[in-house]
């Protein structure tokens, strides 16, 4: 049985009682990825990194009668405290939409529930490696369309949302596939690459403006820089917290980095350098060594329905401009 026909049974498997519903129907797909610390374990030596079985979970819009098109799809990809519900809030919005959604799940395939207060179990580094390599699989999906899919994350994911589109990193792992946009949710704006070169596929951020675990500050600086070459665009939310966008209350939380004062040098070749003794910051040790001149512990979490709303309102018309949506009958 080849992987077209497994997809397809997968699928027939899903409807086989009556009618129900593809959304509620969930695709596990696995794919092999690796355990890069840093960007440069993949720009300089990706061959020598240990392999990771890595999975997520692919769905399609809500139908009965799936269409002979191909969907175009959006890969999601968590914070440090994993998979929240506002971000399965804006899954079930894109599927409404008429995208199909891809759940990453770097966190679980590695046996990890957060990486809050430390950062350096699963890095950005691992996790743009997942994202390509969950694209390369899922444009092999008969029903994909491999030419529109794109990405958004926050948090930690926003990270790889941003860092996926940076160009040395794109040339080692983008040369089968490459995403058709980026969607950033307060993602680590602090860290200032040395190449300022970016793909061409558009790139958008959201922040909130009194973020004080990812701050705003620095995308402001990027976005202004970028936007010369680059189509990215900066959106910040007014009285706005990390997480502005879920139904949580603000809370204090003691363990979280908050790196308000820190703004990491990154090199051409994908070293993250210390601020001030300009060291790679290449191994769990150098990494907790280089937070120490700048990091402090303390952050503020929780949601602004204003900000909510109108952030989901953006991300939707980012999206619809961005893919060609599937209709759906029921």
């Amino acid at each position: 049985m080849n992987l077209k026909h497994i997809f397809q049974y997968a699928f027939i498997l899903c409807l086989s009682f009556g009618y129900i519903k593809a959304q509620n129907c969930s695709e596990q797909v696995n794919f092999t990825s690796a355990n890069p610390f840093s960007f440069s374990d993949i720009i300089q030596s990706l061959e020598q990194q240990e392999t990771q079985e890595v999975f997520g979970q692919l769905r399609f819009p809500e139908n009965e009668q799936r269409l002979t098109q191909k969907y175009p799809l959006i890969i999601g990809v968590a914070g440090s405290l994993g998979w929240r519900d506002h971000h399965y809030d804006y899954l079930k919005m894109y599927r409404e939409l008429g995208f199909a959604t891809f759940e990453l799940n770097s966190f679980k395939s590695r046996g990890i529930n957060s990486t809050v207060g430390s950062q350096d179990e699963v890095t950005i580094a691992a996790i743009v490696l997942d994202a390509f390599r969950a694209m390369d699989e899922l444009a092999k999906h008969p029903d994909i369309d491999p030419g529109q899919i794109s990405i958004t994350g926050w948090s930690l994911g926003g990270g790889v949302a941003l860092f996926t589109a940076w160009k040395p990193l794109v040339d080692v792992l983008g040369k089968t596939n490459q995403f058709s946009s980026h969607l950033s949710f307060y993602p680590p704006c602090f860290i200032e690459p040395e190449n300022l070169t970016f793909v061409q596929a558009p790139i958008k951020i959201m922040i909130g403006e009194i973020d004080d675990w990812t701050p705003a500050a620095p995308c402001r600086t990027l976005v202004e820089v970028q936007s010369k070459q680059t189509d990215i665009t900066l959106e910040v939310f007014k009285d706005a917290h990390h997480g502005f966008d879920s139904t949580e209350e603000v809370v204090f939380n003691e363990k979280g980095y908050s790196f308000k004062n820190c703004l990491f040098e990154l090199t051409q070749g994908g070293d993250i350098l210390m601020n001030y003794l300009k060291l790679p910051m290449s191994s769990p040790i150098m990494q907790k060594l280089g937070f120490l001149f700048c990091v402090k512990r303390g952050v503020h979490i929780g949601g602004n329905s204003i900000a909510r709303e109108q952030a989901m309102k953006s991300a939707r018309a980012f999206m619809r401009a961005q893919l060609k949506a599937v209709e759906v009958y029921e």
